[in-house]
């Protein structure tokens, strides 16, 4: 509730209130003379400020949206030509005839605006729609190549120490302790395996 008191005290919100309930009585008095009574009288107003919102909108999703802007421009035109009429520029007891064509052609005018941004607006959504899947896509990770195991092989104790440096002793220690398991023989020498040694020298003795 306090928000929405704030709101009310902003001067930028109460200048555009007035604005518009301005402008939407001048050209619901453009109408009126027009011809157009009661009920359609006030739909026109309407109809001119929910074209121009929604050109408006159309614009800051899409700036480069000419249709939008011709439309934004046209309602825009309409609005500010009702403003200058009522200011006696023109005697509402007795509109020219241009200007009574205008209104009676203008919810025409207003159904094919509507239409058109509501037809450019649906032609966009497949667009946004596959630009949020290639994000999605380029945010997807990267999958980490395992390397691959390294291949075993059985060596001698011997042959162990002129591969991977251990001391001929310690492996033979490791060996009797049942700490590096035989695999093979190879005659009276045991075999054991490569990945083993160097597993247990990052161990340790």
């Amino acid at each position: 509730m306090r928000e929405s008191l704030k709101k009310l005290r902003d001067p930028i919100l109460i200048q555009a209130v007035i604005a518009a309930a301005l402008s939407f009585s001048h050209i619901h008095d453009i109408a009126d003379a027009a011809g157009q009574r009661e009920w359609k009288a006030w739909a026109y107003p309407i109809s001119v400020d929910l074209l121009m919102v929604m050109a408006w909108k159309m614009i800051r999703t899409d700036a480069k949206q000419r249709g939008a802007w011709f439309w934004f421009g046209l309602s825009l035109s309409a609005s500010l030509g009702a403003n200058v009429a009522t200011a006696g520029v023109l005697d509402l007891g007795n509109l020219p005839v241009w200007l009574r064509v205008l209104v009676a052609g203008w919810p025409a005018v207003a159904f094919l605006g509507g239409a058109f941004m509501v037809h450019a607006q649906s032609k966009q959504k497949p667009a946004v729609e596959d630009l949020v899947d290639d994000v999605e896509e380029d945010q997807e990770p990267d999958e980490v190549e395992e390397p691959e195991p390294e291949e075993d092989e059985l060596v001698t104790v011997a042959e162990a120490h002129a591969r991977t440096g251990v001391n001929i002793r310690t492996a033979r220690t490791w060996v009797w302790r049942g700490q590096l398991p035989v695999k093979g023989m190879r005659g009276r020498a045991n075999l054991v395996s490569l990945r083993d040694v160097k597993e247990r020298m990052t161990v340790g003795a």
